[in-house]
C-alpha cells in the first residue's frame, strides 16, 4: 500500500467524501458548504497558497466524522474559484453568494488573507440581493491587524471597513507582539475594533473570549463572518504559514475556538487562511490543522 493510500472501512467513514453541490437538485438546501478560493496573487510575501485548497481536500480525508455528541450534517462542495485575484474577486463574491444561499454556513478554503475580502462579502449578500454589510459582523483569528492600504493579504479588514462593516462589531483575536505596528494598532482603535491579544488567551478562558468576540460582532444581530488565519498559531504547528512566529496560539487553542465560534447561528461563513501548502512540514502538520480546522466547524455548526 502506498503512502498516499487510505485503508478503506465501512465502519469508520472518512471525512471529506461529500458530494458535489452540482449534483444536488438545484433547490436543494444543505448545512455547510465548501468553497475553494485560492488567493495569492496579491500576497505581501512570496507563497504557494493556491495549492492549499486541494491539500485541504485531501488532508481532511485522513479524519472521521466522528466527534463525541455531534450529528454529522449534510455539506456540499461548491467548488473552487478559478481566478479570485484582482478581477476575479468578482467571481469569488458571486460564488459564495450562491453557496451561502444554499447553504447555513459557508466555509471558504483559502488562499491568503486576501480571500476574506470577497468570501465576507459574498456572505453579506453584496452582488446581489439584499446586502447586509451594514449590519454584519467580523471575528478574525490572527497574528496581524490586516489593515494596511492597497489590495493585499494585509489589506482586507481595512477593505471591508471601507465597504461598510461597523468597526465597532469587528473583534480581532491573537494579535501578536512584534507582528504590527503602533501605525496600524492605532488605526484599529480608531476604527473602533475590540482587540483581544495573544496573552490573553493564556489569562482567560477560550469559552469567555468567543463569547466576547461573538457579542460584539454580533450586537446588531447580523451575519458573522470568522476569519481564521492559521498564522495565529506557533510557528511549530504551523511552518507553512510565512507570517507565523514562536509562541503563537496552540492548535488546541485553534481548533477549541473555531468550534466555539461556530456554535453560534450568527456565523454564517468562516474562511481559513495564509497556508502555503507548497512549503509544509514533511509531516504535513500545517495543512492537517486546516483540515481540523474545518471539522471543527462543522462539528461547531452541528452543535448548535
Amino acid at each position: 500500500m502506498s503512502e498516499t493510500t487510505l485503508f478503506e472501512d465501512a465502519r469508520w467513514p472518512r471525512a471529506g467524501r461529500w458530494p458535489s453541490a452540482d449534483s444536488l437538485q438545484a433547490s436543494a438546501r444543505v448545512d455547510v458548504g465548501i468553497v475553494g478560493v485560492p488567493t495569492w496573487r496579491t500576497s505581501l510575501s512570496p507563497t504557494g497558497a493556491h495549492a492549499t485548497p486541494a491539500a485541504i481536500r485531501e488532508a481532511i480525508q485522513r479524519y472521521g466524522t466522528f466527534a463525541a455528541g455531534v450529528s454529522w450534517p449534510a455539506v456540499a462542495d461548491f467548488g473552487v474559484v478559478t481566478e479570485p485575484d484582482g478581477d476575479g474577486e468578482t467571481d469569488a463574491i458571486e460564488t459564495v453568494r450562491r453557496a451561502a444561499g444554499r447553504s447555513s454556513l459557508v466555509i471558504a478554503l483559502g488562499g491568503d488573507n486576501a480571500l476574506t475580502y470577497s468570501v465576507a462579502l459574498g456572505a453579506w449578500g453584496a452582488g446581489g440581493g439584499e446586502s447586509r454589510v451594514a449590519d454584519a459582523g467580523l471575528i478574525t483569528i490572527d497574528a496581524h491587524h490586516d489593515l494596511r492600504d492597497g489590495v493585499s493579504n494585509g489589506s482586507p479588514v481595512r477593505r471591508l471597513l471601507e465597504a461598510g462593516l461597523d468597526g465597532r462589531r469587528a473583534v480581532q483575536l491573537g494579535i501578536a507582539d512584534f507582528a504590527n505596528s503602533e501605525f496600524y494598532d492605532a488605526r484599529a482603535r480608531e476604527a473602533g475594533i475590540l482587540v483581544v491579544r495573544r496573552d490573553e488567551f493564556e489569562e482567560r478562558r477560550l469559552d469567555d473570549i468567543a463569547s466576547l468576540a461573538l457579542e460584539t460582532a454580533g450586537a446588531s444581530g447580523g451575519p458573522i463572518h470568522v476569519d481564521v488565519d492559521v498564522d495565529a498559531c506557533d510557528r511549530a504547528v504551523a511552518p507553512a504559514c510565512p507570517a507565523s512566529v514562536p509562541g503563537g496560539l496552540s492548535a488546541y487553542q485553534l481548533r477549541r475556538t473555531v468550534r466555539l465560534l461556530a456554535r453560534d447561528p450568527r456565523v454564517t461563513s468562516l474562511d481559513i487562511a495564509e497556508v502555503d501548502a507548497t512549503r509544509d512540514a514533511a509531516d504535513g502538520r500545517t495543512v492537517r490543522l486546516a483540515a481540523l480546522v474545518v471539522l471543527e466547524a462543522i462539528a461547531g455548526f452541528a452543535e448548535r
